[in-house]
Formats: structure tokens, sequence, C-alpha cells
């Protein structure tokens, strides 16, 4: 029955489905996953590099965590290329509203005004929609500290701990039962490094298959961190997480 509706984004199915629109999101299911978990005193951003070949160069800058701007990071799943052009369109969309404000952006009509921009990809004949999910942490006046999670449909949702891309949905159940409302960033960071280690496919953790990045407030101002792999390592062992990998080496 799809075969008949899924050709273009623009048609939907007698049963209410945009089939292109889905299968955007199934190719976010083969990618590295990523997870989000918002804790009282700052987000925390896990993501899973996928490593396709032992021949190929390790990249020294950040693959999956992304700073927008000042006060707002982002961890993509999906594709790459389609994540790098709507990284840039919030980048500038962030700029301009401090040009024209004086002030951050707001993390939410970030969020919305980028996800404006996927929703139209996925109305107009001859389009593609950008095949990549986000997990964008921040920081601002209003609300405080802030996760949102969004799709290639252009919905998206405000959470409290969430997973894209491969396996999400065993990890999505695993936060849920081990989530708490008062966890503090270090708990997080633990909680997101466990149910990495339990829900990827690869049999150990190592610093060269995570990232890890954190938003929180120091000295009275916003601060976006990525682990480095030295401190990545000691935080694997300190959390007993990587135990096959130290029995290898």
């Amino acid at each position: 029955m799809s075969r008949r509706y899924d050709s273009r984004t623009t048609i939907f199915s007698p049963e209410g489905r945009l089939y292109q629109v889905e299968y955007a999101m199934e190719a976010i299911g083969n990618a590295g996953s990523a997870i989000g978990i918002l804790s009282k005193d700052g987000v925390v951003l896990v993501g899973e590099k996928k490593v396709t070949s032992k021949l190929l160069q390790t990249s020294t800058s950040t693959e999956k965590m992304y700073k927008i701007d000042d006060h707002v990071a982002c961890a993509v799943a999906g594709i790459m290329s389609d994540a790098n052009i709507l990284i840039n369109t919030a980048r500038v969309q962030a700029q301009r509203y401090t040009f024209s404000y004086q002030e951050p952006m707001p993390v939410e009509q970030l969020v919305q005004s980028l996800c404006d921009t996927k929703q139209g990809y996925t109305q107009f004949g001859g389009l593609r929609p950008f095949g990549v999910s986000f997990l964008f942490a921040g920081w601002d006046k209003n609300y405080g500290f802030q996760l949102y999670m969004s799709d290639p449909s252009g919905n998206y949702g405000g959470w409290k701990a969430a997973a894209v891309g491969a396996n999400n949905q065993a990890a999505q159940s695993m936060l849920k039962q081990d989530y708490k409302d008062d966890i503090t960033r270090e708990e997080a960071v633990q909680l997101a490094l466990k149910v990495l280690s339990k829900t990827m496919d690869s049999t150990s953790l190592t610093s060269e298959k995570l990232e890890l990045a954190e938003v929180f407030i120091s000295s009275g101002k916003v601060k976006y961190q990525v682990c480095s792999p030295e401190a990545l390592s000691k935080l694997l062992v300190k959390y007993g997480v990587t135990q096959p990998a130290a029995e290898t080496s």
C-alpha cells in the first residue's frame, strides 16, 4: 500500500501518514546514538561515534557535539552533512537575535525557529526532509536549564532525559526507570554512560567511541565544556563501564 504514496513528502496516505518523513526517521535509527539528561545543575550530552574503519583518521574536533551559541549546544544523530547545514542556520539565527536585542536568544525560540526550517522541507515538492535528529541543551533566564529533542518532521519537545539514534527505544526505557528529578550533573554523567554501555552495539566503551559534553553555570556564566579523551577514559574506569577494554590492554 505504501508504495503508491511514498514517492514524495507532499502526499498523505489514506491512513494519514507521510511515508518519506517516516523513512527519514528510520535513517536516524541506523546512526550512532546520542543521549541527553537534564540535571538540577546542568545538562549532559553523550554521543556514540561510529568507527567505520580502523584506517579512518579519528577526528580531533567533535563529531557529535556542536556549540550553537555560548548558552546552547546540541548532540546530533543522523546524516552529518544535513546536520551541518542546520547547525550553521541555527548559529546565524542566534547571532542575529543577539545583534538585534543585545541578549542571548531564548533556547526554545532557537529550537522552534530551526524546526520551522525542518518542517518546510516536509511540505514542498522536490525537497527531501533533513535526515537528522538533534538533542539541544541550553540555559536561559526564563526557564533555566532545558533539554529539547527534535526530529525530521519538525516536531520538538522538552525532555528530562532523551535518546536518539540506534537502539533509542531500549535507551529510553532504561532512562525512564533510572532517572530521578533531583539528579546532579555527576549522577547524570554516570547514568548516561551506563545506559550507553548497555545499548551500544560494541562490546566495550572506550573514549575513542564516545563524546561527552556538558552545559552548566560556572562563576555566573553559562559554560559549554567537552570532556577530553583522557578525562573520559578516567570516568569510564571510575563508573566501571569499560572493564572488557581494561582486561585486554
